[in-house]
């Protein structure tokens, strides 16, 4: 490896993967910092442990699996990987604090690349704290990294492209799925055809996934979603109805359902906590929440410092390779191995496929763009922190008291103040303060150094060695 400052790159999934292996092209060293075992991020990470055959996951899936794979490999050599390594915010000036190998160890950096993904939106309703509830991105892990079925009998609520993929997976894995729950309706979807035709392949991929769960006789309801679920200890039921345009429930449609798990899928939330607490500028957006704001090329409003993948916004795993290797790019023409000509002729070939994805994508986000009836799925007791156990009648009676951001919600009901700062309830809470006419100066709830909490073992070696 050359004897030059290598780029540190926080998230081995897509877009971290792919920006590692383009700087390592021009011989520019990368460390990538993952929390898991294996790069590959959650959609492509894989098993967890050898197994033969994949027959739950689809060809399209197990050849990307081995694309980024093989990206990986080809230049490995320039690649260094710090892997069940959790970044816990910035310590100084250019420098990262980690929780590697059962201590604290800091990182430094010239170059910085942010490619941490993306989190699920929490929804939520009577029974959503249950044990077998459980989020879209959670069920997939299971199957795919554990290797685990997640329940025997399921059904899927949600919105989004995830529903049939998820589906198909789970009963090649060999579960009973008895229903699939679309919120929207399908006439919305046929709306965005033109959209959809940006890419082809993918739209042919949802396609085959639809005429395999017809096949095998899996229901797909459109216009449908969740109510409420119901068990003791357990999940047993969930209730589902109807759906209007707002996604208002039909009470007097309702039906329930026997099932040991469900998964509930309404969308997801850029990751962006670490360039919060970078102190990156940042903007609203609904689709994705507070998102960075970034050059043509990715990169921040501060000088070397880049966001990539879903954290700068949800355009998926193509989106994020593409975003990983125009920052690449430019950090190889800042350092003088391309020129700015070369870099800009290369980056435009990325940035039109890059540009067909988002056409693509955003038919997908305008045809399940969440709607206010989500909101009244949650009755006054519901549980909307799970840290704090905030109620929803909390929330809304700070609100009806004169509450009109984030920060000021948070010191009257304490959301936000626990282990996952806010990465659960503050989406809903937001959508709560809009939802009165907030709508201007709402605010964010802001991240907490540590990111993750340090043990106490680790502030005891610490006041050791300094003894």
């Amino acid at each position: 490896m050359e004897k030059s400052n290598p780029v540190v790159i926080v998230g081995g999934g897509p877009s971290g993967t792919a920006a590692a292996a383009l700087l390592g092209k021009y011989r520019i060293p990368s460390i990538i910092i993952d929390e898991a075992p294996k790069i590959g991020g959650v959609i492509y990470r894989g098993p967890l442990r050898k197994t033969a055959t994949l027959p739950h996951l689809d060809d399209n899936l197990q050849r990307a699996m081995s694309a980024l794979r093989r990206r990986y490999e080809n230049y490995k050599s320039f690649i260094e990987l710090k892997l069940q390594t959790r970044v816990l915010g910035p310590e100084g000036k250019q420098s990262l604090l980690l929780n590697e190998g059962g201590g604290l160890t800091t990182q430094k950096y010239d170059e910085l690349i942010l490619a941490t993904g993306c989190h699920e939106r929490s929804i939520p309703f009577p029974g959503w704290q249950l044990p077998g509830v459980m989020l879209l991105g959670g069920v997939q892990l299971q199957i795919k990294s554990g290797l685990v079925k997640p329940g025997t009998k399921m059904a899927l609520v949600g919105t989004g492209p995830l529903l049939p993929l998820v589906a198909c997976q789970l009963h090649k894995a060999g579960v009973n799925v008895i229903g699939v729950y679309e919120a929207s309706a399908f006439n919305k979807l046929a709306k965005e055809a033109v959209a959809l035709l940006n890419k082809p392949k993918l739209t042919l991929s949802g396609l085959s996934m639809m005429s395999y769960l017809k096949k095998h006789q899996i229901p797909f309801y459109y216009g449908y979603g969740v109510v409420n679920a119901q068990g003791d200890a357990h999940l047993e039921r969930v209730t589902v109805a109807p759906y209007d345009q707002y996604w208002r429930a039909d009470l007097s449609q309702a039906k329930s359902i026997e099932v040991d798990a469900i998964g509930v899928g309404y969308g997801f939330v850029a990751r962006t906590q670490l360039a919060m607490l970078l102190g990156l500028e940042h903007t609203y957006t609904k689709v994705s929440g507070y998102i960075p704001v970034l050059s043509s090329e990715f990169e921040s409003n501060q000088t070397k410092t880049y966001v990539v993948g879903d954290s700068t916004g949800l355009l998926g795993a193509d989106a994020a390779i593409c975003e990983g290797q125009i920052a690449a790019l430019n950090i190889v023409k800042q350092r003088g191995i391309l020129s700015a000509t070369e870099a800009k002729k290369e980056q435009a070939k990325i940035a039109r496929k890059h540009a067909r994805i988002k056409r693509f994508r955003f038919g997908f986000d305008r045809f399940s763009e969440r709607q206010s009836g989500l909101l009244e799925l949650a009755q006054d007791d519901t549980v909307v922190c799970r840290c704090e156990q905030a109620t929803k009648r909390q929330l809304e009676q700070a609100i009806s008291e004169g509450v009109k951001d984030l920060t000021t919600l948070k010191m009257r009901t304490r959301i936000g103040m626990g282990d996952c700062q806010g990465k659960t309830c503050s989406s809903f809470a937001l959508d709560l303060l809009h939802q009165a006419g907030h709508n201007k100066d709402t605010g964010v709830i802001k991240p907490r150094f540590p990111l993750d909490p340090i043990p106490f073992t680790f502030m005891e070696e610490s006041l050791n060695e300094q003894v």
